[in-house]
């Protein structure tokens, strides 16, 4: 008996592991990680072990549910399902405090939840920014203004464990119903029976320690191996910049000229990596900014103003001020077109998508004001905000001597250049009104960002929302302060206007689709790759990332002209006479659809637009340990992955593996054995027209 069993099961081994494999484990195909993240001191995020972390799945819907998994339950470790409304520093600690969990993963919750949910921090960016022990003590690491005050700090803490987002509802369903059928006790009381449901979650990460550490390991891999093994990566991209009348890039513009400079951020970021849509954190931001500059640029008399203005973009500001800190140093080491003492006025929007009554707060540095000059020269930026406020429907307040500047690029240049006049722009008088900063939650639907039923995507594409009419006021407010401050005649600011079908396509593209037909007809022919649903706008370590380069497209086309040159022309306009490649960019881009057909009609676009590197000098300077620029690195990995699978008792397991060697043993000495090398006569073969005479093929 037992011989024609192991028969039986040398028969079986015909069949293709991966045949199996696919019989006995469930991918989930979408899944976020959550990865890990260094800096000069320290490492955050989460890893698991080299091979995966498994455990059998417990399903956690309320607090209660807990208790099983941290203390009754006999099959540890277990593997966390936690719903969305659970997921909270409360929660996250009491895991990581314990060796009975070896993983977790997160549904999302769906309304977001009401009472909101940011793992950012209290204070972002504290100790970067311009307020020190040197520099208004009285307002370092946000001492009396908690911007942030619902953050918990969880994207900044070390989980032992992996944490996965799980993004669809169907897997999330699928591992639901495998614990509720294999996992619930048969009695109150009773251990639940094998096989059991587990998950295996592997995200295992290379880096360790701190970005001094995994900088100098990857260092001297690169000097001294062929093939070196690079354990991080500095967080880098671009930032986009653009300005109303051109400037020779490869120039430097006098000491004596001034110039107006508009900004804003372009990034978010959340516990999981690559899931940041940064609705009101950055999104709502740079579209009005995106708005008022094609509303500028649309202006008469423009390209004459006494004073130019450059518009910025800034990424990685969520990581201390990568960009802004890069582009002040980048000036100081006159490594860009203009220097800091260039800068006549400094105008930035923050938050500005969840205003209350109309009212938008002009905040100030309190300090710099002590200096009359500055004073003065502030004074006159707010009178030309509220003077355009009056004429934009909107009320402009001051939020008081007391309060310092929020967290903004603005403070980065004021650390630079302590005398500069500047303004940042926000829907908050004191803490944010964003309760989902820095989440997953940021998106489309905090801001209100509705459509009515039974559009399709491409009506919802050109339906402006009141969300889009809101920020279109923003941008028209920005617009006429910029051609005041840069010089323009009064009262000629009131034709400049902002187009809410400009914000509301832009809001579609940067929320909820950027693959529409718009958005489309921007791109180079070879960017298709980067268009798709639900857009993140985290910074990441390969670049320009996909947010970058949307960034400058539609900054092209909203600021540029179309020009009369060929593909060959547009794509090398330095040899073609007369097309000054040291003052414009040129696409060749693939144009609106052709009528019905799917052709289309491609062009030539000239415009402004620039990158400049958005990587922290820390990383030019090779000053890894810096307590002056930002120094966040991301681990490399090999895989990540997560499935679901049957696991049975151990009983079973090792009678398994017994059996196993026993019949490779008895295989091994059983005289009768076939030689390997042996040819096999064709007439052994069975006939492929025939059915087939292995048993067990259905496998």
């Amino acid at each position: 008996m037992l011989r024609a069993l192991l028969v039986a099961a040398l028969a079986a081994a015909p069949c293709r592991a991966s045949s199996v494999h696919r019989k006995i484990y469930i991918p989930l195909n979408h899944t976020a990680p959550c990865v890990r993240l260094l800096n000069a001191t320290h490492q955050i995020g989460c890893q698991s072990s080299l091979s995966g972390d498994t455990g059998v799945i417990h399903v956690v819907e309320k607090k209660e549910d807990l208790e099983w998994a941290l203390a009754k339950g006999p099959h540890p470790p277990y593997m966390i399902l936690l719903d969305g409304n659970l997921f909270s520093r409360e929660i996250l600690m009491q895991l990581k405090g314990s060796s009975r969990i070896s993983g977790l993963a997160v549904a999302a919750a769906s309304p977001a939840p009401p009472q909101g949910f940011s793992p950012g921090l209290k204070c972002p960016n504290d100790g970067f920014g311009l307020y020190s022990d040197s520099y208004g003590p009285q307002f370092a690491h946000c001492n009396g203004s908690e911007w942030n005050p619902g953050g918990s700090g969880l994207s900044y803490e070390d989980f032992p464990f992996p944490v996965f987002l799980l993004q669809d509802a169907n897997e999330t369903r699928l591992i639901k119903e495998c614990f509720r059928a294999h996992n619930l006790p048969e009695a109150p009381g009773a251990a639940p029976r094998f096989p059991l449901c587990a998950m295996q979650l592997l995200a295992h990460m290379h880096a360790a320690a701190s970005t001094v550490t995994c900088m100098r390991r990857s260092s001297l891999q690169s000097a001294f191996s062929i093939n070196p093994e690079i354990v991080c990566d500095p967080l880098l991209d671009y930032n986009v910049w653009s300005s109303l009348q051109p400037i020779n890039a490869s120039g430097r513009l006098p000491p004596e000229q001034r110039l107006v400079l508009a900004a804003t951020r372009v990034d978010s970021h959340s516990f999981f990596w690559n899931v940041a849509p940064g609705a009101e954190a950055a999104v709502g931001s740079f579209v009005s900014l995106l708005a008022a500059a094609q509303a500028l640029q649309a202006a008469p008399g423009a390209q004459s103003l006494p004073r130019n203005v450059l518009f910025v973009f800034f990424q990685g500001e969520s990581f201390d001020y990568i960009g802004s800190s890069r582009l002040a140093f980048d000036m100081e080491q006159e490594k860009f077109p203009l220097r800091l003492e260039n800068i006549g006025a400094f105008l930035e929007l923050g938050q500005v998508s969840l205003r209350n009554d109309s009212v938008l707060w002009m905040h100030t540095d309190p300090v710099s004001r002590r200096n009359e000059s500055v004073e003065s020269q502030v004074r006159s930026v707010l009178a030309a905000l509220r003077d355009s406020g009056s004429l934009s429907g909107l009320s402009l307040r001051e939020p008081g001597e007391s309060r310092p500047l929020p967290p903004s690029a603005l403070q980065r240049f004021l650390r630079a250049r302590g005398d500069l006049a500047g303004v940042l722009l926000s829907d908050h008088q004191g803490a944010f009104r964003n309760r989902y900063f820095q989440s997953i939650y940021d998106t489309a639907e905090s801001l209100g960002l509705r459509y009515p039923a039974g559009l399709s995507p491409e009506q919802r594409l050109h339906f402006v929302t009141r969300t889009a009419q809101a920020l279109a006021q923003v941008a028209t407010l920005v617009a006429r302060a910029l051609f005041s401050l840069a010089g323009g005649a009064a009262g000629a600011a009131e034709s400049i206007q902002a187009d809410p079908k400009t914000v509301t396509r832009l809001l579609y593209g940067f929320l909820l689709d950027s693959n529409n037909s718009w958005f489309q007809s921007l791109i180079k022919p070879d960017q298709k790759g980067i268009l798709g649903p639900f857009p993140q706008h985290y910074v990441a370590v390969s670049s320009p990332t996909n947010t970058t380069q949307l960034l400058q497209a539609v900054l092209g086309n909203l600021t540029g002209a179309s020009v009369n040159l060929s593909r060959e022309q547009c794509q090398n306009p330095g040899k073609t006479p007369g097309t000054l490649p040291e003052l414009y960019e040129y696409w060749w881009v693939q144009g609106p659809l052709d009528g019905n057909s799917t052709s289309r009609i491609p062009g030539c676009v000239r415009s402004g637009v620039r990158l400049s590197p958005a990587l922290s000098p820390a990383f030019e300077l090779r000053r890894w340990d810096s307590r002056e620029f930002s120094t966040w690195t991301e681990s490399r990995w090999k895989d990540i992955r997560a499935r679901v699978f049957l696991v049975a008792s151990r009983e079973l397991e090792l009678l398994t593996l017994a059996l196993g060697v026993l019949v490779l043993l008895l295989h091994a000495r059983d005289p009768k054995s076939p030689d390997p090398n042996a040819q096999i006569p064709k007439s052994q073969f069975p006939n492929p027209n025939s059915q087939s005479q292995f048993p067990f093929s259905s496998c």
